[in-house]
């Protein structure tokens, strides 16, 4: 597996590489949900490169990036076990030569959801994405369907500027109570993280968005939306308060009925899906 840290040396060796190139994009601190991403690279590709970069331009509190976890010598085991064959390591004066003079920013859905109460996320997303597509030239890159709003942007940015990369959606991997697998989720506090487990399951249960609303505040989160957008039902809560609270986003699909039982121990959701 080569290490690279200079995105100069990078876009001399991308020449001499030749069959399908699988690529995913992260910020570090990866978990069981970014394995499978790199799997799936892996067996579809004859090369699979992986990014790990924190992208301060998509972080509109400090407070939020200064608390960013980093495990990068985990990381890159974890990249090796998996079967990766490059990793991109770049800083922000590689990525950012211009000090984020040109931005790409899109100008409707990205104010929804995520975009009204982080102003400027989609912008930094968007703008660093284009730079690593570029850099990569992938023929396939994956993303994790946790944050839909994401993917779908980064979908249609590739369609409205004809690149060529296939831009894959690939199923949120979960813990055993149903909390989307996340780098953040290690950030919770041992009450924060059993709260967290109730997230899911309650967005799943309700029969509107309104309904979702009302029992994730009951619960005692602090709920920043839900909103369905196409065929999902999608959500972000805040878990904690002050410099313990951690921002969460799930998505459930709208299709799926679901059954809640409740006993003193449990809360156990059964899907059927139609």
């Amino acid at each position: 597996m080569k290490i690279i840290h200079c995105m100069a040396d990078w876009q001399q060796q991308r020449q001499c590489l030749a069959g399908s190139m699988g690529f995913v994009p992260t910020m570090g601190a990866l978990h069981a949900g970014h394995l499978s991403l790199l799997q799936r690279s892996v067996a579809e590709n004859d090369t699979t490169v992986l990014s790990i970069y924190v992208n301060a331009t998509q972080f509109n509190d400090p407070a939020d990036l200064a608390k960013y976890p980093s495990t990068l010598e985990a990381d890159l085991a974890q990249a090796r076990d998996a079967g990766v064959d490059v990793v991109l390591l770049p800083d922000y004066a590689q990525m950012y030569v211009d000090d984020f003079r040109f931005q790409l920013t899109e100008q409707e859905f990205s104010t929804r959801l995520c975009g009204t109460d982080r102003p400027g996320h989609f912008t930094g997303v968007l703008t660093v994405v284009m730079k690593l597509l570029n850099l990569v030239r992938p023929d396939r890159a994956y993303f994790g369907l946790k944050d839909y709003q994401q993917y779908l942007l980064i979908r249609d940015m590739c369609a409205a500027f004809f690149m060529p990369t296939q831009i894959l959606g690939c199923d949120i991997l979960r813990e055993s109570d149903g909390l989307a697998m996340s780098s953040r989720n290690r950030l919770l506090s041992p009450e924060g993280r059993q709260l967290a487990g109730r997230f899911n399951v309650l967005l799943a249960a309700a029969a509107s968005d309104s309904e979702a609303h009302q029992s994730l505040t009951q619960a005692g989160f602090d709920v920043a939306y839900v909103d369905t957008v196409g065929d999902r039902r999608c959500a972000a809560v805040v878990v904690g308060t002050g410099a313990h609270a951690v921002r969460l986003i799930d998505n459930v699909p709208t299709y799926a009925s679901a059954a809640v039982q409740v006993d003193s121990s449990e809360v156990e959701l059964r899907e059927k899906v139609s």
